[in-house]
């Protein structure tokens, strides 16, 4: 239930609507009890400020109407072109990263911060009553007309807040979509979710071996979101088993598949509980799932090496993202430790990710795009020396050497002339590094 209710926070935070929102609820709130507090006369000691100089009802209907239309318009604003940069982004990178534009904080808060202000404002101006209106029950003295001196005050802060977020926005739109800063952001954060999904460093431990067993079948369809591996504990010490889990997140599944193999313990007992774990949906979501964003550099480097694109540059900045991730990854331990207790007789038994996975999965499927351009060719042989010298293990060493030679011989298919004996040179530097 605890990863069920992280996972829920994850997504929902994730949702382009979710801070606007929040902040539009935030916003009325704020308005509704300043309000209250200036007919309170709370705002009495502001007449002693001789710089403040108090708006009249009229000044003040005035503001915050120039407020409210101007935040709504500037939102809208914001909206379409947030739209026009997710649609350049998704069609130029690829549809993955359009769930990578719409959790970007910057274009959530700033929309945010036009919506709340745009509320505020609203909210602010229901109490304003003119001169020739009748008085507010409790507005200050009682005398007819009120404007909230000590809500106005607040409403130029947010006009203030407004102005330097309309210019960060304006600023933060063309920044995010460099392709640069795209994968810089893509690289930084599957570092940080190796680094949280496999703590131990400079380990080298194999996977526990899965036990076998009954298999449970899946009752739904759609990629595995999220593997509540708590809940599983908890079941299994219940009934005394064990589960051998049949997929990983990120994985399509539909009714009939195995999702996983239970031994010491009926199936039939377990089945509901145990689907409950799993939760399914129609996209993947890169919780729990480093290889979701090894596929987002992948897929950007493949169409960057496109004939149609031919831009083996963003290729190679791809390369350099997949090389310094592949590294991390080659210097864990990639057991999952998957069990609250930590215990050594964890009876949830992860599907293994071993290092091979990973590397076919990144430098594999870039490899024969990559061959066929000299450039980029070059940069990989050296990406992956690079990936290889911090390692301390002979045999994920071995992995990444082996991608340097299916590179070369794929490379003697797609070039030829003065561009293979340049790959054929540095392929034999390539090997020398190895070596040494």
């Amino acid at each position: 239930m605890t990863a069920e209710i992280r996972f829920f926070w994850a997504r929902l935070n994730a949702n382009y609507w979710f801070y606007p929102a929040l902040f539009a609820i935030l916003a009325g709130v704020l308005g509704f009890l300043l309000v209250w507090a200036d007919r309170a006369g709370a705002s009495d000691y502001l007449a002693g400020v001789s710089w403040l100089v108090p708006v009249g009802p009229k000044g003040a209907s005035d503001i915050l109407s120039v407020m409210a239309s101007s935040t709504i318009a500037i939102a809208s604003t914001v909206f379409s072109i947030t739209l026009v940069a997710v649609t350049y982004a998704s069609g130029t990178y690829g549809p993955r990263l359009l769930t990578n534009f719409l959790e970007d904080r910057g274009n959530q808060l700033s929309l945010a911060t036009f919506i709340g202000s745009f509320v505020y404002a609203l909210v602010v101006l229901r109490s304003v009553r003119a001169a020739d209106e009748a008085a507010l029950v409790g507005a200050g003295n009682g005398t007819a007309g009120f404007a909230p001196q000590l809500s106005l005050l607040v409403a130029y802060a947010l006009m203030g807040l407004s102005v330097a977020v309309l210019v960060f926005f304006l600023n933060h739109v063309p920044s995010s979509i460099r392709i640069n800063m795209v994968l810089e952001k893509i690289g930084k954060r599957l570092i940080r979710l190796i680094r949280k999904t496999y703590p131990i460093e400079n380990e080298f431990s194999d996977a526990q071996e899965a036990q076998g067993g009954d298999p449970l079948e899946s009752g739904g369809t759609g990629y595995v979101q999220l593997i509540d591996f708590s809940d599983l504990e908890t079941l299994a010490r219940d009934v005394g088993a064990t589960f051998s889990l049949r997929v990983r997140t990120g994985d399509f599944v539909h009714t009939g598949l195995p999702l996983l193999d239970v031994s010491g313990c009926p199936v039939d007992r377990i089945a509901e509980r145990a689907r409950e774990a799993f939760t399914f949906g129609s996209v993947r979501t890169p919780e729990q799932d480093p290889q979701f964003l090894i596929d987002e550099l992948v897929e950007i480097g493949l169409r960057a090496l496109s004939p149609g694109i031919n831009d083996p540059f963003t290729a190679i900045t791809a390369l350099h993202w997949l090389g310094a991730a592949t590294s991390e990854i080659a210097r864990r331990d990639l057991r999952k430790d998957v069990c609250e207790s930590d215990a050594d007789d964890c009876p949830v038994i992860p599907l293994p990710d071993d290092f091979a996975h990973y590397v076919s999965r990144g430098f594999g499927a870039m490899r024969s795009a990559v061959a066929t351009s000299p450039v980029a060719c070059l940069v990989m042989l050296d990406v992956l020396a690079d990936a290889a010298k911090p390692i301390g293990h002979d045999g994920r060493i071995a992995q990444l050497r082996s991608q340097g030679m299916m590179l070369g011989a794929q490379a003697r298919l797609a070039l030829d002339g003065p561009d293979l004996e340049m790959v054929e040179a540095r392929l034999e530097v390539f090997e020398r590094r190895f070596w040494n």
